[in-house]
């Protein structure tokens, strides 16, 4: 074997590692979801405290992005991989010893940290392994985080839990990180690493360099990343009060939207290596828009599933054609510090969704019309896009 294939072979088997890490620091941040009735059994605890639960998962996720961007100007981007590995093993293991509800708060607070420095410092990683083929790589990757979504309805609420109690995935969650994060140590200590971010040393120099890219990725996934977290956080409520499907069944086409994003993942990603960036990222967010707009439109079980479908491969699309068209465009010496900006803002921006929809809904608003003016506003949101595509005024990308 020459000397470059046993170098690939070296990046894919770490590669490999890094979609298992991925896996299980995205499980981290959705476990929590399932979990809802037995914490709030065991701890006596109220509604709103279980929901702090998640709530605190999720801030956890988007706190760190921009901190670990300045972070990997002076750390190597495998060290903060090792780091969310370590993090994530402790936090877990530190919530089988829970006693009380407080406690779970500051460790899931602490699994949606390792996550969200996870992602700043593994994405651009990633890119850097495997320069030639960025949109294959993320759409992998993207996947094992998806396959995590996915699963983790059925493996802690219909496995895990008939046997077991509420602390047992995380007993398996510390054991795994732990595991992986070793083989991660082991595989980075003999792969020929790239120096792609050796001169990226100025994360708010980096962003003022790139800003063009950095908003343009902001107001795509930002604005629509609003608008499908409000939507999937109320989209059991939504099917149930205005679509007349019981419950169970509402549960089970969630599960059916999340695990769409699966083949969107592998797939799209694949596409993005083979297609113009900016078209690809402005046809996603066409189909979303699309199918959102179909969602208030449709009735009957048949209907809502086959759009819920849809939606659901389209939403997840988006996410792997930014970051492709985003890590394939960002220089070197701009890539982890504008990514890590990009990401904070967007996390932010997409983290209001629940509270906005919430709002809407109790103020009178019915679930169909504040859909529907989501999906028109995001409609005129593309065709601005559009028209500044067309007009040479948004940056084209890498390819």
């Amino acid at each position: 074997m020459s000397s470059t294939s046993a170098s690939d072979a070296r990046r894919v088997r770490l590669f490999g590692s890094l979609c298992a890490l991925v896996f299980l620091v995205n499980f981290g941040r959705v476990v929590f979801a399932p979990l809802v009735a037995p914490l709030q059994a065991d701890f006596l605890a109220t509604d709103a405290a279980v929901g702090l639960v998640a709530t605190l998962a999720w801030l956890g996720s988007a706190l760190p992005r921009l901190p670990t961007g300045w972070l990997l100007t002076r750390v190597d981007r495998h060290h903060v991989v090792l780091g969310t590995g370590a993090l994530l093993a402790v936090s877990s293991a530190g919530m089988t010893f829970a006693p009380s509800i407080e406690f779970v708060m500051v460790g899931a607070f602490l699994v949606g940290l390792a996550s969200g420095a996870y992602f700043v410092a593994a994405n651009p990683l990633i890119s850097e392994l495997f320069p030639e083929r960025v949109g294959r790589v993320v759409g992998v990757h993207g996947t094992a985080s998806q396959l995590a979504a996915a699963l983790a309805p059925v493996l802690v609420g219909r496995v895990l839990l008939e046997f077991y109690s509420w602390r047992a995935p995380f007993y398996l969650l510390s054991a795994a990180a732990v595991v992986v994060t070793v083989v991660i140590y082991v595989l980075a200590g003999r792969t020929d690493l790239p120096e792609a971010g050796a001169a990226d040393r100025d994360l708010l120099g980096a962003i003022r360099r790139q800003y063009r890219i950095v908003v343009l990725g902001v107001v795509i996934v930002g604005v629509a990343g609003l608008v499908w977290n409000g939507f999937f956080n109320f989209y059991i409520k939504y099917l149930t009060e205005t679509k007349n499907i019981p419950s169970s069944t509402a549960e089970t086409l969630l599960t059916v939207v999340f695990a769409a994003g699966v083949p969107a993942f592998w797939y799209t990603g694949r596409l993005a290596d083979r297609f113009r960036h900016v078209p690809l990222m402005l046809a996603v967010l066409g189909g979303f828009v699309a199918s959102l707009l179909a969602m208030t439109l449709v009735d009957g079980v048949v209907g809502v599933a086959a759009v819920s479908v849809v939606l659901g491969y389209a939403v997840h699309s988006l996410f792997p054609a930014i970051d492709t068209f985003l890590l394939d465009s960002l220089p070197d010496s701009d890539r982890a510090s504008a990514y890590a900006g990009y990401s904070s803002v967007m996390m932010v921006v997409q983290a209001m969704g629940s509270v906005v929809i919430g709002s809407l809904v109790g103020a009178g608003f019915a679930y169909d019309g504040v859909f529907q003016v989501a999906g028109v506003a995001l409609a005129a949101l593309l065709v601005v896009l559009v028209v500044l595509y067309r007009g040479g005024r948004l940056p084209a990308g890498a390819s």
